[in-house]
């Protein structure tokens, strides 16, 4: 959890993050969370209710600090993706809970950040065609669980394909990553789909996950990217969208080291990718 905390630190020391393009999340609306999350499950998660099964789940111990941080992340999302429509491209210090499904949590992801934020815009009238790129390890499970039957998202899942979740889901487009997979094989396999998925479905947004956990060094990945590969992959993902003109709000997605602070580290490697991208725009 300091991960997040470490990461504002780090960024600020390297210059890219500063009091003029940081922005804070207001509280959560639970109105609008109970929209698209089941509203039993909602507030069984606040008021800590929740059974041990469904917290052995998620596998965070519930406490009120648990509920106010994971309230704020979505709210993060939320004001990341209103922020993108402004400026064309804004990055959350958090975010990425992806496999949060609509009435549970699972794998330290309580609320879909994801969902909720392409809902709440998909709702407002002020995009009509989302789609989320998810660069984590594992499969956006939950995301791809809202929004099967939802021909307004389209969710693209790049993924190990042996790794968490053990069961898949089908919906959406999935992109096997093989086990071990290097910086090169990573990326050919990435530049061979993302502009073509672009050009057949012409989103006018895009949410993008860049989990660090598809790192060598990572404890949860079975994949073997180096800093470079993943700073590469980010910027090839941020230049191709931004190229044609779509928003793009970025979230932090996973990332796990015994050393916080090393994943904090990997964790600005898109924040650092944007900074460049917004330099050649």
């Amino acid at each position: 959890m300091k991960k997040f905390a470490f990461l504002a630190e780090y960024l600020r020391e390297i210059g890219i993050l500063t009091n003029d393009n940081l922005f804070t999340p207001s509280p959560m609306s639970l109105a609008l969370l109970m929209k698209v999350h089941d509203a039993g499950y909602v507030r069984r998660f606040v008021r800590g209710q929740l059974s041990p099964k469904e917290i052995g789940e998620i596998g965070l111990p519930w406490s009120e600090w648990l509920v106010e941080r994971t309230l704020r992340a979505v709210s993060g999302t939320v004001l990341t993706a209103e922020l993108a429509l402004e400026f064309g491209l804004a990055c959350h210090l958090a975010g990425g809970t992806h496999h949060a499904h609509p009435a549970y949590g699972s794998g330290f992801c309580i609320f879909n950040d994801l969902a909720v934020a392409a809902s709440s815009l998909l709702e407002q009238g002020k995009v009509e065609r989302v789609m989320i790129l998810d660069c984590d390890v594992h499969q956006g499970d939950g995301t791809a669980s809202f929004f099967a039957n939802n021909k307004q998202v389209i969710t693209v899942s790049w993924h190990c394909e042996e790794n968490y979740p053990q069961i898949k889901q089908a919906a959406g487009i999935n992109i096997a990553i093989p086990k071990g997979a290097t910086d090169a094989l990573y990326l050919f396999i990435l530049k061979s789909r993302l502009a073509n998925l672009l050009e057949q479905y012409r989103p006018d947004f895009i949410f993008y996950d860049a989990g660090v956990d598809v790192h060598q060094n990572d404890r949860l990945g079975y994949v073997n990217l180096t800093d470079d590969g993943i700073f590469q992959r980010d910027l090839y993902v941020l230049k191709t969208c931004r190229d044609q003109s779509i928003p793009v709000a970025v979230v932090i997605g996973g990332g796990y080291d015994r050393d916080e602070r090393v994943v904090a580290k990997r964790h600005s490697l898109v924040h650092q990718a944007a900074k460049q991208i917004v330099g050649i725009l």
